[in-house]
């Protein structure tokens, strides 16, 4: 088993050599040659409890409009930064009993999970309160959440 193990992490180095796969955590790699890939899929992947909000979820759920650099996700796990030339993931922490308020969205190549508005709003003002920052909220779009 130590052998098969041993050969395909060389293989997987001559291909990331030769810029058709990309290293994103131990043994963890990005196919560059399928079609539609996207970052979202690795969500649920590197963290298994977690979904994609904060940022991330406003922009995508018509809340906010201004794009972060990275996806941002919150997990039950530990927070973590995940950086390469094409992918760039931002894990943060929320107790076990944030854990809820996503749902789960198909691609073609996988699903992932993403919170629903007006979860993805408190985890964001939630972990701003945690850091000391301020909450403004004029630039957000709040017709989007569930205003109870």
């Amino acid at each position: 088993m130590q052998y098969v193990e041993s050969s395909v992490g060389n293989a997987l180095r001559r291909q990331e050599r030769r810029e058709l796969v990309e290293r994103v955590s131990n043994k963890i790699y990005i196919n560059k040659l399928a079609y539609d890939f996207s970052p979202q899929e690795l969500v649920g992947v590197l963290r298994p409890n977690a979904y994609i909000s904060l940022e991330s979820a406003l922009v995508e759920r018509g809340i906010s409009t201004q794009s972060p650099s990275s996806l941002t996700c919150v997990t039950t796990g530990f927070p973590r930064k995940f950086r390469t030339p094409s992918v760039h993931l931002a894990y943060r922490n929320l107790g076990e009993y944030l854990y809820w308020g996503f749902q789960e969205k198909r691609t073609r190549h996988g699903s992932y999970m993403i919170a629903e508005p007006g979860k993805a709003l408190l985890d964001w003002i939630y972990l701003q309160r945690q850091e000391g920052l301020p909450v403004v909220l004029d630039e957000l779009n709040l017709k989007a959440t569930d205003q109870k």
